[in-house]
């Protein structure tokens, strides 16, 4: 251990992550896992994950933006397993390993030894966690899974055929970024496991499942109940106006579940009179009128500028906030304040913005570690800290079997 893991005081500190996950879903997880604190080797092919260049340009084009948000604090080890030598070499660094994490397809990755069985025979405490898109024992198993694919089969997208008549994915990788998270959980939850027993765990995370219990949890509602005491769906949730709302100049978002709150929103909006009405008075009724509520809500916002309702709702106590865009997120007021982006130099792609993370240990931010490295960069300090000899390790470069991108 060294001595800055020693002074590391953040909960993985000292855990060892094979990273072998690509694109986005697998890298949330280890992203959130280096954020703990956790050492997490990322093994690439000499293409180098797709989200190098998936992602969009770059200075060098060797690492897009949201590659680089990904997988900062992390080290880039490159291995062609097809080569001789190179599966050897991961197994060295596998034995130096706490954790295994995964998104490869379960019959590939035992096609290369690293099946929970054959690892675990090895290292008994090794945590070995693979993402996969279906669970065992079902009719998808086996079968390629992206978020996109993920969204339409759990009935995320199936929530906007509902409520707009138009079936659509949420605009950002909703299954991989809650899937990932997930993913960090359950491997800190089977290490704290592993410190108290000693064992390792095989763990897998299926995404359709996860995400559709997600969906059900939400919106099964009175079908939950035999027989059922209406037809699926949260009325409120699903109305094509809960919405974030247009006001005279923009657009901002409002929520008023308790009565307290919806109250005060009547009186902000100069409709007191409604506070006794038999659709508004309590939860239950505008839960039932949902319908007239939002329509309201509509209504009343269009008339004044979205500064006045800022203030106006905002004294009245009632949860109410800008609708940011693209363009406006990065400037909003309190992300400054707290500095969740800010400028820093990568060594080989210049000029960057860092996203640090958003979790705070002990009042103080985590920190965001090294920027994202070049494929291969720590190729050769990964294999010499597995134990290779110099010889094997330099058989390896010269074969291309491994890649040192310090030297490319």
């Amino acid at each position: 251990m060294t001595k800055e893991t020693q002074e590391d005081t953040r909960a993985l500190a000292g855990i060892r992550v094979l990273d072998l996950t690509s694109v986005v879903v697998g890298p949330a997880a280890t992203l959130r896992l280096a954020d703990l604190g956790a050492e997490v080797i990322k093994i690439e092919t000499p293409g180098g994950d797709l989200l190098r260049t998936l992602g969009g340009p770059s200075p060098s084009g060797r690492m897009s933006g949201k590659y680089l948000h990904f997988n900062r604090a992390k080290r880039s080890v490159c291995l062609d397993l097809k080569k001789p030598g190179a599966g050897e070499a991961l197994l060295a660094i596998l034995a130096t390993c706490d954790v295994l994490v995964s998104n490869i397809r379960p019959e590939a990755l035992a096609r290369l030894g690293l099946d929970a069985e054959t690892c675990r025979a090895r290292q008994p405490g090794l945590i070995h966690c693979s993402i996969t898109g279906f669970g065992p024992g079902g009719a998808y198993r086996g079968r390629p899974a992206y978020d996109s694919v993920i969204q339409g089969v759990s009935g995320v997208a199936g929530l906007a055929l509902q409520r707009d008549g138009v079936p659509r994915y949420a605009p950002l990788l909703l299954a991989d970024h809650v899937v990932g998270e997930i993913t960090a959980g359950q491997i800190s939850a089977a290490l704290f496991r592993r410190s108290r027993t000693g064992q390792g765990t095989t763990l897998e995370i299926p995404m359709f499942e996860t995400m559709a219990a997600f969906v059900l949890q939400e919106h099964l509602g009175p079908q939950s109940f035999h027989p059922p005491l209406g037809p699926a769906g949260d009325t409120r949730v699903l109305d094509p106006d809960n919405r974030p709302l247009e006001t005279a100049d923009g657009w901002m978002c409002v929520t008023s579940n308790t009565d307290a709150q919806a109250h005060g929103f009547l009186r902000a909006i100069g409709r007191a009179d409604l506070i006794e009405d038999p659709r508004f008075r309590t939860v239950g009724t505008r839960f039932r009128h949902a319908r007239d509520w939002f329509a309201l809500r509509t209504e009343a916002m269009k008339t004044q500028t979205t500064t006045h309702w800022l203030e106006v709702l905002g004294a009245a106590d009632v949860p109410v906030m800008l609708c940011h865009t693209l363009q406006t997120l990065p400037g909003d007021e309190h992300l400054q304040a707290v500095e969740l982006l800010t400028p820093e130099h990568h060594p080989q792609e210049g000029p960057i913005t860092t996203i640090h993370p958003s979790l705070l240990l002990d009042g103080k931010r985590a920190p965001p570690g090294h920027p994202a490295e070049h494929t291969g960069w720590s190729t050769r300090a990964v294999l010499e800290q597995a134990g290779l000899p110099l010889d094997a390790i330099a058989t390896l470069l010269a074969t291309s079997a491994a890649v040192d991108g310090q030297a490319a």
